[in-house]
């Protein structure tokens, strides 16, 4: 009996299916990997979201608003990173927490960002411009406690250097070292009495050579309660 048929199916089968034949592995070889890093967020435990756009041209009119100093106030505070709290303090910081509120409340920090990241020292934002020079259009001055201490957790306003002590806008920034060693002059708001583990992980998000985050920090929501 001939074998030409028997050859011909085989050779068939080798077309079919190359694992019968060993090409199976050549072309595993040249298949490159599926697998995508992951971003400097995402590797923080972070979600990877887009930049938001800056805001320009805010120009709120000053707040006269102030806590009341028998009732507490929490922050409630969404980020892409997850979710933090902040208890204002309403004794000794009323004024600039009613800043702090009355912002909140017309959600002008919902979509900033944390626009500089700094490990060991603080995280800052409420930058409508997101660079760090941006404020709401107003100032408010309500000097601290001369024996405030900036301990990890404690929640303060940012100002420039030649502005008076207490004097801030919207940009705050969270303590995440054991103790910033920062004079008494950046007005409290409070301290973060829920999530700190949030803060820790916003501040290992890996940053440029200017301090801001190699991937966006998004504040999605900041509500008081």
């Amino acid at each position: 009996m001939s074998r030409l048929p028997l050859l011909i199916a085989v050779l068939a089968a080798c077309a079919l299916g190359l694992s019968a034949c060993g090409g199976s592995d050549k072309e595993a070889a040249a298949t490159p990997s599926a697998t995508t890093p992951p971003s400097p967020a995402e590797a923080a435990g972070c979600e990877k979201v887009p930049a938001p756009k800056p805001k320009t041209g805010a120009k709120l009119p000053k707040p006269s608003e102030k806590l009341a100093a028998g009732k507490t106030y929490v922050a409630q505070v969404s980020t892409s990173c997850g979710d933090f709290e902040i208890t204002l303090d309403s004794k000794r910081a009323p004024k600039t927490g009613g800043s702090f509120k009355y912002l909140a409340d017309k959600g002008f920090f919902d979509g900033l960002t944390f626009h500089r990241i700094v490990p060991g020292f603080v995280i800052q934002g409420g930058d409508p411009t997101g660079n760090g020079t941006g404020g709401p259009g107003y100032s408010v001055v309500e000097k601290p406690p001369g024996n405030l201490a900036y301990t990890k957790g404690v929640v303060a306003m940012a100002k420039t250097a030649n502005e008076k002590a207490g004097t801030s806008g919207s940009q705050f920034f969270v303590v995440n070292a054991e103790d910033a060693q920062l004079p008494p002059e950046y007005a409290l708001l409070g301290k973060v009495t829920k999530g700190l583990d949030v803060v820790d992980k916003i501040s290992a998000v890996p940053t440029t050579s200017d301090d801001q985050p190699a991937d966006p920090v998004v504040i999605k929501s900041i509500k008081v309660k």
